[in-house]
């Protein structure tokens, strides 16, 4: 676990490297990001559903675990919402916070899933993002839209940006895929898998390329509680419900990998677009993606 762990923060660390000595422009960065968003990932997702043995996973069990993990951290920051404007917290940097609260790297969870279990753990990985990244952008988009101070998202706008997410759409292409997998051409499924392998660490470069370390301000109640939520309550929440659904193995241990890796790196940006406070979001995952070196080890160790 710490190996690969390692391995894939060493990836990241190239990519923030990279960056900042500018041996990538910026006007690169852009293009590798949206390249590694819209193809790269798409491509891994639905080779990784459409060939996988779906009949022979927990799908039910361990998206439901997710599901109702993220949904208990929404509910709690939502009560709490009084207490944390009472303590000086606004509405943008409130929607910052809910997404650095829900919201996880696809690329760190995906790359870690290969590093520890293979194919297995890929396809494990694969049934988070079906269940996951719909509900997270539905969540995150409307609660941008009532706290934030950007101009609110029409609802035809809020339906498209949630239609045209690659990995909403790239997760019901697999789904739909698995069903015809027996008819599935071996050079159309070659061209995915080949695609595939070049996303993740093309997609750790990217997430590194993302990280701001001077724009890591002096930690506040916002960083304690999106930090705290996501790398430690978040997790171990997951891993309950994972018991109660009989979750075991293999599928448990990527439960709580797929809950307890960092918030997206793309947050920032649906925070900058919509009015959310994008500074906030900026420091939030970059001290969430330090932290992670220790946490997820420990919550692998302690939870499974």
């Amino acid at each position: 676990m710490l190996d690969s762990l390692i391995a894939v923060f060493l990836v990241i660390a190239t990519g923030w490297f990279l960056k900042t000595r500018g041996v990538v422009s910026p006007a690169h960065w852009v293009g590798v990001e949206r390249l590694t968003y819209q193809v790269l990932f798409p491509a891994v997702v639905i080779h990784t559903l459409a060939m996988a043995d779906l009949r022979s996973m927990p799908v039910l069990g361990m998206g439901s675990s997710l599901v109702l993990a993220i949904l208990s951290v929404a509910a709690l920051l939502l009560l709490a919402r009084p207490l944390l404007a009472r303590a000086g917290i606004d509405g943008p940097a409130f929607t910052s916070i809910f997404q650095g609260s829900v919201r996880w790297n696809t690329f760190v969870g995906l790359a870690l899933a290969a590093g520890l279990q293979g194919r297995t753990g890929t396809t494990l990985m694969a049934i988070a993002v079906a269940s996951m990244i719909p509900l997270l952008n539905v969540m995150c988009v409307f609660v941008l839209a009532r706290y934030a101070s950007g101009k609110p998202m029409s609802l035809g706008a809020t339906i498209r940006s949630i239609l045209y997410n690659p990995f909403i759409w790239s997760s019901a292409a697999g789904l739909a895929l698995n069903q015809l997998q027996w008819m599935l051409p071996s050079a159309f499924t070659g061209y995915l898998d080949v695609l595939g392998r070049a996303s993740l660490g093309i997609g750790l470069l990217v997430v590194g390329s993302a990280l701001d370390l001077g724009k890591l301000a002096r930690p506040r109640l916002a960083h304690a509680v999106a930090v705290g939520l996501k790398l430690a309550v978040l997790p171990v929440l997951a891993w309950l419900y994972a018991g109660w659904f009989g979750v075991t193995g293999p599928a448990l241990a990527m439960t709580v990998v797929a809950s307890a890796v960092p918030t997206a790196t793309a947050a920032y940006f649906l925070a900058r677009d919509l009015g959310g406070d994008a500074p906030l979001m900026a420091e939030i995952t970059t001290l969430q993606t330090l932290l992670a070196l220790a946490t997820l080890p420990a919550a692998v160790f302690l939870l499974v």
